[in-house]
């Protein structure tokens, strides 16, 4: 299970939020976990709510003025019940003033107390995607992460089947390296995964018969990502001759395959002697484009004929 300190939160986004410690700096150990682990009745970060609470509780204007709004007993009363078990630190945004009282409660409670001149949506903003990203539900790949033509594509395959080597044709013809040999896949949405490559692996690129590569080296800066969004498999498959007359030629339901939950559109590509498999893979992605726009090529094809067909012109 992914966790990271209130500490880290606040300090990874110090100086894009101007955030600013004001009490409670023992709260900073206490730590934050995926969303999949709380309780239903407990969020991760929003404003203040008394009902639904969250364990970021932020406090913008509308918070804020309300309290202010309050005689003195109600308002201490209001900023105790914000006080729950599950409360890990309070953010005050839009440079309001912090009441005594919170500012008091979060040193008798050891909570993170932070300021901000920011307005409070955009802080709620930064950390819930800051947050989705770090805790987010992860699993490893072995194969070859590739950006081909602006896509996530992952190529897998038994070992010694050629990934490496097409990853670097793929290379070569302008398309680039994130990860080699292991992947780490995030689900940083509902319907979204994430690849990012082991700190470890960065760069590198291995090639049976030549070495280890350095692709950023050899390629230059914009050969290698940081990540990108996992959005097709390319499978490899060994396929003998015989074997390619047993093949589907006309494919015509899409094959998925699940990625943390979330179903990834996959194309397997038989590996024989004299196929371009860099021109395959760029076609497959092309073809997977379209497909996202409407466009099927093989529906089209097949439509076509039975249209001649049910006219008497297929002969």
């Amino acid at each position: 299970m992914h966790q990271i300190s209130v500490g880290t939160l606040i300090e990874h986004n110090r100086e894009r939020l101007g955030l600013v410690w004001l009490a409670g700096r023992g709260g900073g150990e206490r730590a934050l976990v995926g969303e999949s682990s709380l309780r239903p009745t407990i969020g991760q970060v929003g404003h203040m709510n008394l009902i639904h609470p969250f364990r970021v509780q932020i406090l913008g204007a509308a918070e804020t003025a309300w309290l202010n709004a309050l005689p003195e007993d109600e308002l201490k009363h209001s900023i105790d019940r914000l006080f729950t078990s599950e409360l890990a630190a309070v953010v005050v945004g839009n440079g309001e003033p912090v009441p005594p009282h919170l500012v008091a409660r979060c040193e008798q409670h050891g909570i993170a107390l932070v300021t901000s001149q920011v307005p409070s949506p955009h802080i709620v903003d930064v950390f819930r995607i800051y947050l989705q990203r770090v805790l987010a539900e992860s699993t490893t790949l072995h194969g070859v992460f590739l950006d081909v033509l602006e896509l996530g594509v992952l190529i897998t395959g038994a070992s010694a089947i050629g990934k490496s080597e097409l990853a670097l044709e793929l290379i070569s013809r302008g398309n680039g390296l994130i990860a080699d040999d292991i992947v780490e896949l995030y689900r940083i949405s509902p319907d979204t995964i994430e690849g990012r490559c082991p700190p470890v692996l960065r760069d590198f690129l291995e090639v049976r018969g030549i070495g280890i590569l350095n692709i950023r080296t050899i390629f230059g800066e914009t050969a290698v990502r940081p990540h990108k969004l996992l959005r097709l498999i390319v499978h490899l498959e060994d396929h003998g001759n015989e074997a390619f007359t047993d093949l589907d030629r006309l494919q015509v339901n899409a094959t998925f395959q699940e990625v943390l939950a979330v179903p990834i559109r996959k194309v397997t590509i038989p590996v024989a002697a004299g196929r371009n498999l860099a021109v395959l893979v760029e076609a497959a992605v092309r073809n997977f484009v379209l497909n996202q726009r409407g466009i099927d090529s093989t529906r089209e094809f097949i439509e076509r004929q039975q249209r001649l067909m049910d006219t008497g012109h297929g002969s």
